[in-house]
């Protein structure tokens, strides 16, 4: 009944490797999810649009000006309209 004995061919050999390392791969890939998602803080998530979920418009302002992105002129009018309240309603984009 048995061809080759009791033991495995080549072939079944290389298909019991190949198998038992995806087999950890995917118990691996797993536990590492599993890990980081029991990990990650609470309020790490993406922001819902309600006051505090994050940093202030100002802060963001500021921030940019700092990187460049905008220049003082900019800056000192959109910081305007922040602490104005009026929220850019003006119509201007």
């Amino acid at each position: 009944m048995f061809w080759y004995g009791h033991d495995p061919s080549g072939w079944g050999w290389f298909t019991m490797s190949v198998g038992m390392i995806l087999f950890w791969a995917v118990l691996i890939v797993f536990a590492v999810l599993l890990f980081r998602s029991l990990a990650r803080p609470a309020d790490s998530g993406a922001s819902t649009g309600h006051a505090g979920s994050g940093p202030a418009p100002e802060q963001l302002l500021a921030e940019r000006f700092a990187r460049g992105e905008i220049d003082e002129e900019e800056y000192r009018s959109r910081l305007a309209v922040l602490r104005s309240g009026d929220g850019g309603s003006s119509g201007k984009v």
